[in-house]
């Protein structure tokens, strides 16, 4: 196993992250809703990356990529939503299906827990999660994020909530 480094996604990252979020497409769209077509090229990944580096910026977002020897991005991990009067955010994060089992989702998150508290000074963390994604569910229980219930549209799949006190 090589070794994976966590760092805050930059704007020269466009076609790395372009290629992990292709070669992984299918494998992400079984577990979160599916990104616009338009996402799929430099220009729309461009986008999204200078859109979360100016949230970033604004200090409501805190995007990092795991990114193994090479440059090869493997995951993806963010702070989103950063709320300084409530100090609390989101978690979100999606790992490579060729990286799956090597602990990097729990990596992660622990990764996101640590920036949310030193960086950020937060004291809430939240998930939101598939019923069907047994395998996050998981990592945020390892990570010490315990479940709540959430009630949603009767059209929407069922979604749980799990926060985190830090």
């Amino acid at each position: 196993m090589s070794p994976v480094r966590i760092r805050t996604l930059q704007s020269t990252d466009a076609e790395a992250l372009l290629a992990f979020e292709m070669d992984n497409r299918e494998w992400f769209e079984r577990f979160i809703d599916a990104r616009d077509a338009a996402f799929y090229t430099v220009q729309g990944v461009t986008d999204h990356i200078a859109a979360y580096l100016s949230g970033f910026t604004a200090g409501t977002w805190h995007p990092f990529v795991l990114e193994e020897a090479g440059g090869t991005i493997v995951g993806r991990a963010n702070l989103k939503g950063i709320d300084m009067s409530e100090r609390s955010a989101e978690v979100g994060y999606r790992i490579a299906q060729s990286a799956c089992g090597r602990g990097l989702a729990t990596l992660a998150v622990r990764h996101l827990i640590q920036e949310a508290q030193l960086h950020w000074n937060l004291k809430q963390l939240v998930a939101n999660v598939y019923a069907g994604n047994m395998g996050s569910a998981k990592v945020l229980e390892r990570c010490g994020f315990l479940i709540e219930p959430l009630s949603r549209q009767e059209t929407t799949e069922h979604e749980y909530r799990f926060d985190l006190s830090i």
